[in-house]
């Protein structure tokens, strides 16, 4: 499985927490601990593949914040539900801005690839 992490551009995002957008000034999130997503079986059997993309908000800790999926692969075999959980599990060296840690808004691509 291959994973990316992209930066969005968005001001919308997760409701009520503020967090900046990667660039003037402010720094991406490196990954320090990334967890593949579970093949479900039932996906496996169906042989679907392709891409979730989840949204979420690197806190100043590192840790993720409230994540949810911006592109949907599969609702109805799993694979949505393994993205999410495999996503908040993920832990970065924080964003930061002028050298202090801030909330970063992020998305995250997590691909199933049958072998």
């Amino acid at each position: 499985m291959r994973t990316l992490i992209i930066a969005l551009a968005l001001s919308a995002g997760l409701a009520a927490q503020d967090a900046y957008t990667p660039g003037n000034g402010v720094t991406l999130p490196q990954v320090v601990r990334e967890v593949k997503p579970e093949y479900t079986q039932e996906a496996k059997d169906a042989h679907i593949e392709g891409t979730v993309v989840v949204e979420t908000i690197v806190q100043k800790d590192g840790n993720v914040g409230d994540v949810k999926i911006v592109r949907s692969l599969d609702p109805t075999y799993g694979l949505d539900k393994e993205a999410l959980k495999a996503a908040k599990q993920w832990k970065f060296k924080p964003g930061t801005k002028n050298g202090e840690p801030v909330p970063v808004r992020i998305s995250i691509e997590l691909t199933f690839t049958l072998k």
